[in-house]
C-alpha cells in the first residue's frame, strides 16, 4: 500500500497521528523526532504529525519525565506535549494513523468505519525493513531510562525510513 495516496492539495498538509497506549512515552518520541525530520527539510508546510493514545489514564499530562529526558539527551524538546486520546472521528482528517505496535493496530483498525480508514493505520516499524521483523515498538514505560533511550533509537530510525517514503512524494506534489 503507498503512504502517499490522495489528491495533492498545498493548502492542506499531509496529516500523520502516531499513536500508542497512554500517549506519553512512543508516540510523543514518534511525534517529536518526525516533526524535527520535516522541520530540517523545509517540508513544515507539507506534512504535520501529532500524537494520541488509544487509552483515556494520561489525557492532559506532559510525556513522562523518561520520555522528556531521553529526548533531550539528543536534542530534541518534548517538554511541551500534552497526552490526548485518539478520537475516531480523526480517521476522516487523518492521511496516515501510524500506531506503535499491535495492540493499538488492532484497535484502530477496529474503531475505523470505513476500508480507506483502516487502511491508514500502519505499523511504524513497517517502514523500516531492518526492523519491520519485530513488528512492534516494546513500550519502555515499566523499564528502566536506559530501555528509554534504546526506544528512542528505534523510533528515530524507523522515522527516518518512514520520511525517506513520504519526502520524495510530497516534494513532487503526489499525495
Amino acid at each position: 500500500m503507498d503512504i502517499v495516496s490522495t489528491t495533492p492539495d498545498e493548502s492542506t498538509p499531509f496529516r500523520i497521528v502516531f499513536v500508542c497506549t497512554g500517549n506519553i512515552c512512543r508516540s510523543p518520541m514518534a511525534e517529536v523526532t518526525l516533526r524535527d525530520l520535516i522541520t530540517r527539510s523545509g517540508l513544515g508546510r507539507l506534512i504535520t504529525t501529532s500524537s494520541a493514545g488509544t487509552g483515556d489514564w494520561h489525557v492532559g499530562e506532559q510525556a513522562d519525565r523518561r520520555t522528556i529526558a531521553a529526548l533531550a539527551a539528543r536534542g530534541y524538546d518534548g517538554r511541551h506535549h500534552r497526552a490526548r486520546q485518539f478520537d475516531p472521528e480523526w480517521f476522516a482528517d487523518l492521511d496516515l494513523v501510524v500506531v506503535l505496535d499491535r495492540a493499538q493496530e488492532r484497535i484502530l483498525r477496529n474503531w475505523a468505519t470505513t476500508e480507506r480508514d483502516r487502511n491508514k493505520v500502519r505499523l511504524l516499524l513497517s517502514f523500516d525493513a531492518a526492523q519491520a521483523p519485530l513488528l512492534d515498538v516494546p513500550d519502555p514505560y515499566y523499564s528502566d531510562d536506559a530501555f528509554f533511550d534504546t526506544v528512542l533509537g528505534m523510533i528515530e530510525s524507523a522515522n527516518e525510513a518512514l520520511f525517506a517514503q513520504l519526502a520524495p512524494a510530497i516534494r513532487q506534489g503526489v499525495r
